[in-house]
């Protein structure tokens, strides 16, 4: 029998040819998702939370895990038909304490590492959002979206309750924001309170309220508790903020406070003279140093992070990564606080560093694949990483070898006789003779001397990449099971090669990112003999739905299909119903008023007479960053154009399709548009 050789970022499996089942959308959308470890203060042992989906009920449920260091068998917590999230673990190491639903309202509960029963921490009437633990042990600190002029959280709840009983239902609003992502905002805001923690970690006491400025911590729309942190010795809380006045909706300037965790003072700005973006902040084990990431430009969302320390001591600052082209995304202290760990995007890669205090060169640990999230055992460093073939999964690092070793195997059981492409990277000269990298997937199944079918992915932000990582919406996978071949071009404005070569796309969406997308797609099929570049289609979503809509107009009659998935159809009209202004401003040069050139010069909407390739265009009603009267726009242009054209539409899904009942459908749209066109 022969057997298919399915590589993946460290390994490759053998798979059977005649007993493989090509992976599809229906396996990404049941693989189970394991989160970010958090290990033991005796550094044994490793807590994290899996994400499984429960098909009937269309959502993911998530429960508690533990591993051990040395990689026994990990061993289920919790199996509670509620949510269970978020672990964390006391001080002392004898509860972890988590987010659980499984009341009326998210509280913090925990669970006797050594047997017992979970038990709440905290019974409040409103949803705890994100939580953190004094090192002291002796505080607990939540997150919870209150009214500013209520003086108790009951006030809120009450406010909220009545709300159901109001005939009129008009919103009234004075200024922007009024939404954001997928939602309308009210006047409500997240706070930060402390409660005080008796021996038993149970939270007593009236909780207080630590500051009250007109704030969001943690921020919209993803921010979580790494935006505040805790000193060693319990008296000091660290968050970062952006004011929620009129400057919002063009402004990143989030700042770092620092304010007493007894209530008993006012925040102190400590970053007030940096206008641009502050956040993450971490303290020292020993309570000494203070370390941030800070951007430099003011309203540029994807400038470079710098690594700041201060001395606590002194108040002195100090840069530690100017002389380092990478632009970090999370950091922590090593337990013996000499260095910062921290993970970066790096030539299509994401990966992780150790960082001296002293500001000398980082240095790589792990050199390729997605690395997610990570925590330092002390002697080992624990992370969670994925890969183009291979889901999230736990592994342990040894700083000693330089080794890693996987710990936990979560997908097996949802990917066990599965066949997933081989991928590769390559690269290119692009535009301006700078050298620009692409992934190719083979299809699963993969025969030499045949020729497939190419789905050409772009990838959105634009500042983003289409790296070498397991993308639970847009997976190459997801077209390789199919019997495409995928290729992707990190074009000029990707992360990971560099601030100038990030900045390169501002001002220019249509000028150098088509022309690597045109030269790297060539590059492509005269390297691999495989691809059949007489049978391509085009997908996109986002900057890459713009993209696409571009394509339609610059590059006519050079794809078979195109896929259009919540693209920006007229740079106008985006400017004036997008939510965050601060990223069209920065993109194409002030507000369209004051500068309507920099927004038509590559804009879709002004080359529609040129149009002639079949498009799907997909769209979600709740989608707020890209609304969805730009993928109305563009489907009205097909057809009044006259050119076959489909609009998908989902009333229920944001700027993505995460319901997995609609993401499979999504899957077998898009796919099913590719082999119209396409042949099988």
């Amino acid at each position: 029998m022969t057997r298919q050789i399915v590589c993946f970022a460290f390994a490759c499996l053998g798979v059977s040819a005649a007993a493989a089942e090509n992976f599809n959308a229906e396996h990404l959308v049941r693989i189970d998702r394991v989160g970010a470890p958090a290990v033991s203060p005796a550094g044994d042992l490793i807590v994290y939370a899996v994400r499984h989906t429960d098909m009937e009920a269309d959502k993911g449920r998530y429960d508690l895990w533990l591993s051990t260091v040395d990689g026994d068998e990990p061993r289920r917590l919790t199996t509670h038909e509620a949510n269970d999230t978020s672990p964390a673990w006391s001080p002392d190491g004898r509860y972890i304490l988590f987010l659980s639903s499984r009341g009326e309202t998210t509280q913090v509960w925990r669970l006797p590492v050594n047997g017992g029963e979970a038990q709440p921490v905290t019974d409040l009437p409103l949803d705890v959002g994100t939580f953190r633990v004094s090192p002291t042990g002796d505080r607990l600190v939540v997150s919870m979206s209150v009214y500013l002029d209520c003086d108790d959280l009951q006030c809120t709840a009450d406010r909220e309750a009545a709300k159901n009983d109001e005939k009129v239902t008009a919103q009234r609003h004075d200024q922007l924001f009024m939404r954001h992502w997928d939602h309308w905002l009210d006047e409500r805001r997240s706070q930060l309170f402390a409660l005080p923690l008796d021996e038993d970690d149970t939270a007593i006491g009236t909780p207080v309220r630590l500051s009250r400025l007109d704030v969001d911590v943690p921020s919209r729309v993803w921010g979580g508790n790494e935006e505040y942190a805790i000193s060693a010795d319990g008296k000091t809380l660290y968050f970062a903020a952006r004011l929620r006045n009129s400057d919002e909706p063009t402004s990143t300037n989030f700042d770092i406070y620092a304010v007493p965790i007894s209530g008993k003072g006012n925040p102190e700005n400590l970053t007030s003279d940096n206008e641009a973006w502050d956040t993450s902040p971490v303290v020292s084990p020993d309570g000494r140093y203070l370390a941030w990431l800070a951007m430099s430009r003011p309203g540029f969302e994807a400038d470079q992070f710098q690594v700041v320390l201060r001395d606590l001591r002194s108040g002195k600052n100090r840069i530690l990564t100017e002389d380092w082209d990478r632009s970090p995304s999370s950091i922590a202290f090593t337990r013996d606080g000499r260095a910062l760990l921290l993970n970066a995007q790096d030539v299509g890669h994401k990966t992780l560093w150790r960082l001296g205090l002293d500001g000398g060169e980082p240095v790589k640990l792990v050199p390729q694949g997605s690395v997610t999230a990570f925590d330092d055992a002390g002697d080992a460093i624990i992370y969670a990483m994925n890969s183009l073939a291979s889901p999230s999964e736990l592994y342990v690092f040894d700083p000693g070898t330089g080794d890693s070793r996987r710990i936990t195997d979560f997908a097996s059981g949802t990917l066990e006789g599965v066949a997933m492409g081989e991928f590769e990277q390559f690269s290119f000269e692009g535009a301006g003779g700078d050298t620009v990298y692409g992934f190719v997937v083979k299809p699963a199944g993969f025969e030499r001397g045949k020729q497939y079918p190419v789905a050409f992915l772009i990838h959105g932000g634009p500042q983003g990449s289409f790296s070498n990582n397991f993308h639970y919406r847009w997976n190459p996978q997801t077209y390789a099971g199919q019997g495409f071949a995928a290729v992707m071009i990190d074009f000029h404005g990707s992360t990971g090669y560099g601030q100038a070569f990030t900045d390169s796309i501002s001002g220019d969406w249509g000028g150098k990112p088509l022309e690597d997308l045109k030269l790297g797609l060539a590059a492509a099929i005269d390297r691999y003999d495989f691809l059949d570049g007489e049978r391509v289609c085009a997908l996109g979503a986002s900057y890459g739905g713009y993209m696409i809509n571009w394509i339609a107009g610059q590059w006519p009659d050079r794809f078979r299909c195109l896929v259009n998935h919540d693209g920006v159809f007229d740079n106008r009209s985006m400017y004036y119903t997008t939510e965050e202004l601060w990223f069209p401003e920065w993109e194409h040069g002030g507000p369209y008023y004051a500068n309507p050139e920099g927004f038509e010069k590559h804009n879709p909407a002004l080359f529609v007479d040129r149009w002639q390739t079949p498009m799907l265009v997909v769209h979600g009603e709740l989608d707020y960053r890209v609304p969805v009267t730009q993928g109305i726009a563009a489907f009205t242009a097909l057809q009044r154009r006259g050119i076959e054209s489909r609009f998908l539409y989902f009333p229920d899904e944001n700027h993505w399709v995460l319901k997995p009942h609609n993401s499979i459908h999504w899957h077998e749209q898009v796919n099913g548009w590719l082999h119209q066109f396409l042949g099988d």
